[in-house]
């Protein structure tokens, strides 16, 4: 026999095992709510496609202004550059409004870039530095200059 057997005050201080499963529930349904890794991975994405879309753009016209023999073909891979930038950008806001993410603009600081998060009910805010926003657009420009290159080559044969 222990010495807590007959002792009234440990009855109340012990938890049931229903009030363990509620907890444990409840815990569980946080860590849902809140943004997973891949979901900001997304967020990431979508508030640096309207930065690639405008690099693009500008390229684009200064292009056009200049007289190369080869402009007729760097507008052409431009714009089809451009296209794949709109499909991505509509896909990401799709998924995310299935998924009750939405992303508004914040704030900017000298060397961040700040957006809101709001997530199933969370609020989080989510900041980039330039230096990674550079590194990022550039990573992604090259992925699609080489997935228009592999296109074309495809096309060629």
């Amino acid at each position: 026999m222990s010495k807590l057997n007959g002792n009234e005050r440990w009855k109340t201080k012990m938890l049931m095992s229903e009030h363990v499963d509620q907890f444990e529930e409840k815990q569980e349904d946080t860590v849902r709510k809140m943004i997973t890794v891949e979901e900001r991975t997304m967020v990431r994405d979508l508030i640096l496609l309207p930065y690639i879309d405008t690099m693009v753009s500008r390229s684009l016209k200064e292009i056009e202004l200049s007289s190369s023999i080869l402009k007729r073909a760097f507008v052409i891979a431009g714009q089809a550059i451009q296209r794949r930038i709109m499909q991505d950008t509509y896909q990401l806001q799709k998924e995310l409004k299935q998924r009750n993410i939405r992303v508004l603009p914040d704030e900017q600081e000298e060397f961040l870039v700040y957006h809101k998060i709001f997530c199933r009910g969370y609020q989080e805010r989510f900041g980039l530095t330039r230096d990674v926003m550079r590194t990022e657009i550039s990573l992604r420009l090259t992925r699609y200059t080489a997935e228009l290159g592999a296109a074309w080559k495809e096309y060629l044969k």
